[in-house]
């Protein structure tokens, strides 16, 4: 029997693509737009991670963040695994998210949190280069999670609500950690002050 290879160029070209089961199905599927979201997010994971790796030269303490962002790209793509299959043709030991990420999520969250000052505004997304990138992630992530609402996932909803939540911790963490101020947000500023 033939190996079929990894990645096969040319079989999208009329708008579809298959399932991990092996099934066609339109591009524009909400399924597909699942997997393509959580791939968008793991991208800039990626990019956060690398940030977090260069600044941990100057900053040790975010080896430790680059560390977890390592292991949320592996949890993202054993998500993508799961979104990717339909209910029927998931198979024993395929990856998966499930309640000890979710916990453990929420494990580094309250770790995180109680180095940081409480807050009484809204933050605005910047300050460091590394903190804009954990908010795209942030926004991606709540992107993500609204679309897999529509399908039975799991406990993919529960891990993308606990990543969404450990991305905003994460972007005051890095602040913190590099000795930067928070941006708060001022409703009441106008434009014409500046």
């Amino acid at each position: 029997m033939e190996d079929k290879p990894f990645y096969a160029p040319r079989r999208g070209d009329g708008g579809e693509t298959s399932l991990a089961g092996g099934r066609r199905v339109r591009k524009d599927a909400p399924r597909i737009e699942c997997c393509g979201t959580v791939d968008e997010l793991n991208s800039f994971v990626g990019m956060a991670r690398a940030t977090a790796e260069e600044a941990a030269a100057r900053t040790p303490e975010l080896a430790r963040l680059a560390a977890i962002l390592l292991r949320i790209e592996h949890e993202l793509f054993n998500l993508g695994s799961i979104l990717a299959t339909l209910p029927e043709d998931v198979r024993p030991g395929q990856p998966r998210v499930t309640e000890t990420e979710v916990a453990r999520l929420e494990g580094e969250i309250d770790a995180m949190n109680r180095e940081l000052p409480p807050l009484d505004s809204f933050v605005l997304p910047g300050g460091s280069r590394l903190n804009a990138e954990l908010h795209v992630c942030r926004t991606v992530c709540r992107r993500a999670e609204r679309l897999v609402v529509a399908l039975p996932a799991g406990d993919a909803i529960k891990y993308l609500n606990r990543l969404g939540d450990a991305f905003f911790v994460f972007s005051r963490w890095a602040n913190r950690q590099l000795g930067l101020p928070e941006t708060l947000w001022d409703p009441n500023r106008p434009a014409s002050e500046e």
